[in-house]
């Protein structure tokens, strides 16, 4: 590996990794010719190390490539298969948490997934990205048009068809066997609009003991019964929950195709209705780790000097994240009058593993009797729009395998994940169809309620 241009000291840091502001209003962020110095400098330190080659497809896809080459190092690769890897990166940030030893605060300062976001964000300011893109990243639009009565019940007719499915291929490059989710009419703000306040708010040290529910493009209108669900288990333990008074779409299907101006605009609808409630003396909770993530780490790194930003990073949890600091301080019910929920397949998906707060879902489950859980930390392949998409549908299904293989081999009563669309990821991989269940629903089976 040429090191002509790579700080002295190859040595990994022991110190926690730093996550450095995104510098994405600075011209110099759209500099091609800088970025593509940088795309060298970080590509030669992959090359040298290759410790994530079993993560995504970003890095296999850069290793064959060099090894292909003429010198067998950077310097002959095709920079064609510099973009080939920015497209396989779907930022799961796993890379940058649980593998690379260079990343900040060592000298080499290597920030992968930022790297591919500042790459994403270069197309996207030149106009690059594809309208199939744009379309599958635009959720919230989608989900209301698709969403309308009547307009869902055909959406969801049609694509459970032969045909529905190859127009999908042939129009948008969508994979005939990827999961498609449904849509409904009667979303979940719809349901819950305008709930009273079920109990007063007992706070502890850490919780005040009463959220506002960011419900989520896909919670919303996809699956609503995971807010449903999570309304009723908090509810049942004493957690008074009412929903946001406005929101967009977190913004982190935009952050995947790099488009960050409209991460901007999703921010300006969101952080400032979230910010109300907070000023209210409300915490925040939302259903989906991906959008818990943005609001936590996306967002913050993107607007560091904005305190509305910064004061709702300090109060969104995770909903398990929520009940084991409520359990903490001995508020959690532990009455489970629905019975054991048995054997769990319970994969962690990578946008929670990043957040850093443990297992929190694994540990309130194993509060039922006679429950085990079977913890899978891995990737489920299905990440954002990256397993839907035709031409990454082959990648996506040999990155989950293994998980798909695991839960196979295990047999359990139920199999489940945090992230609705990576356990239909997995049911796409199951020898024998059978249908994920997310932990809010498992917990509200264990309740009884």
């Amino acid at each position: 590996m040429s090191q002509s241009h790579i700080p002295a000291g190859r040595e990994g840091s022991l110190e926690a990794p730093t996550r450095h502001p995104l510098a994405w209003r600075d011209p110099s962020f759209y500099d091609e010719a800088a970025l593509d110095k940088e795309l060298e400098r970080v590509f030669d330190i992959c090359h040298g190390c290759r410790r994530c080659f079993s993560l995504c497809n970003s890095f296999p896809t850069l290793f064959d490539a060099i090894d292909e080459a003429p010198s067998g190092e950077l310097d002959t690769v095709d920079k064609k298969a510099y973009w080939d890897v920015v497209d396989h990166c779907y930022l799961c940030d796993m890379c940058y948490m649980t593998k690379c030893p260079y990343v900040p605060p060592h000298p080499w300062n290597l920030d992968f997934p930022h790297l591919m976001l500042r790459a994403k964000a270069v197309k996207a300011k030149k106009g690059e990205v594809r309208f199939r893109d744009k379309i599958l990243a635009s959720t919230d639009v989608v989900g209301s048009i698709a969403g309308i009565p009547v307009v869902a019940q055909a959406v969801n007719a049609i694509n459970k068809t032969e045909t529905g499915r190859k127009l999908l291929d042939a129009t948008l490059g969508v994979a005939v066997d990827a999961p498609v989710p449904d849509y409904h009419s009667n979303s979940a703000r719809k349901q819950l609009a305008g709930r009273e306040l079920a109990a007063p708010a007992t706070p502890t040290a850490e919780t005040r003991g009463k959220v506002v529910l960011f419900t989520t493009c896909y919670g919303n209108r996809n699956e609503p019964d995971l807010n449903i669900d999570l309304v009723e288990v908090f509810e049942h333990n004493g957690i008074p929950v009412k929903i946001v008074s406005q929101e967009k779409c977190c913004g982190m299907p935009k952050l995947e195709l790099g488009d960050l101006e409209a991460v901007a605009r999703h921010k300006e609808t969101n952080i400032p209705a979230l910010k109300q409630a907070i000023d209210e003396g409300y915490d925040i909770v939302a259903p989906i780790p991906s959008c818990v993530l943005m609001f936590k780490q996306e967002l913050p790194l993107m607007f560091p000097e904005d305190a509305a930003v910064q004061a709702v990073k300090a109060r969104i949890f995770d909903p398990f994240e929520y009940l084991m600091l409520r359990h903490k301080s001995g508020l959690l019910r532990t009455d489970f009058e629905g019975g054991t929920l048995g054997k769990v397949s319970y994969h962690v998906p990578c946008h929670l593993r990043v957040q850093n707060i443990g297992l929190k879902t694994r540990d309130v489950l194993q509060l039922v009797p006679d429950t085990t859980i079977d913890v899978i930390e891995r990737c489920s392949g299905h990440n954002g729009t990256y397993a839907v998409k035709k031409e990454f549908r082959a990648a996506s299904v040999k990155i989950g395998k293994p998980v798909m293989n695991r839960v196979a081999k295990a047999a359990p009563d139920h199999y489940t994940s945090d992230c609705p669309m990576a356990g239909h990821q997995i049911e796409t991989g199951l020898p024998e169809p059978k249908e994920p269940t997310h932990p809010l629903k498992l917990l509200r089976q264990a309740y009884g309620i």
